[in-house]
């Protein structure tokens, strides 16, 4: 009997997905962004409530005022954090992109959740999964990307600079541009590593 392994593009698509966190001064049409959020919308949510909303940011300014937030917390703690977690070269990479990397994408897209609309403790299991599929459109695309979270912890700083209501929360924070630069393949241990069969321990 044989199976039908799925389409080889998409799984290429898989393997290519990188965080970029440096981006061209390229600009992205309107039409290459609504591509990459229907994308983002066909992704499963609690309850089919489809909590998202994006707010798509190229405002010079709100881009920096967002990125400032990010920088704050990246001086404010998480990098002398990282600083013990992260080899080298990817804390290079993430110091970069808190200093004007991700400030360099054309386009910032605040990903956010609706509290009004089914669970508020369901969020994240449909805001994710949304993200996850904007982050392959764009590489599907040729674009980089990156899920970020850590400017969405300042209290009222993302939610003030865009005017969100308060029962819209922003979630996760994704630049989109041309990258800058070429990334290797990403670095993975293999599934079976991390893979079980029926119970805890049992190999593969």
């Amino acid at each position: 009997m044989s199976y039908d392994v799925g389409d080889d593009r998409f799984f290429e698509v898989v393997r290519r997905q990188r965080a970029h966190r440096s981006f061209s001064s390229e600009p992205l049409h309107d039409d290459v962004i609504a591509r990459l959020l229907q994308a983002a919308t066909c992704a499963p949510s609690a309850e089919n409530r489809q909590p998202w909303v994006f707010v798509v940011v190229r405002e010079p300014e709100l881009r920096q005022a967002i990125c400032g937030i990010y920088l704050r917390a990246w001086e404010g703690g998480a990098r002398a954090i990282s600083t013990k977690r992260l080899d080298q070269g990817l804390l290079k990479q993430v110091d970069e992109g808190a200093r004007g990397g991700l400030a360099s994408a054309p386009v910032i897209v605040v990903v956010c959740g609706d509290s009004q609309r089914g669970n508020p403790r369901a969020l994240a299991a449909s805001v994710y999964p949304a993200v996850q599929n904007l982050l392959l459109a764009a590489t599907a695309c040729g674009l980089g990307s990156a899920l970020t979270t850590l400017a969405v912890n300042e209290p009222g700083g993302i939610a003030r600079i865009l005017r969100l209501p308060d029962h819209v929360l922003p979630m996760v924070v994704v630049p989109i541009g041309r990258p800058s630069r070429t990334l290797g393949p990403s670095r993975r241990e293999p599934f079976e590593s991390k893979t079980y069969r029926d119970t805890f321990g049992e190999p593969w």
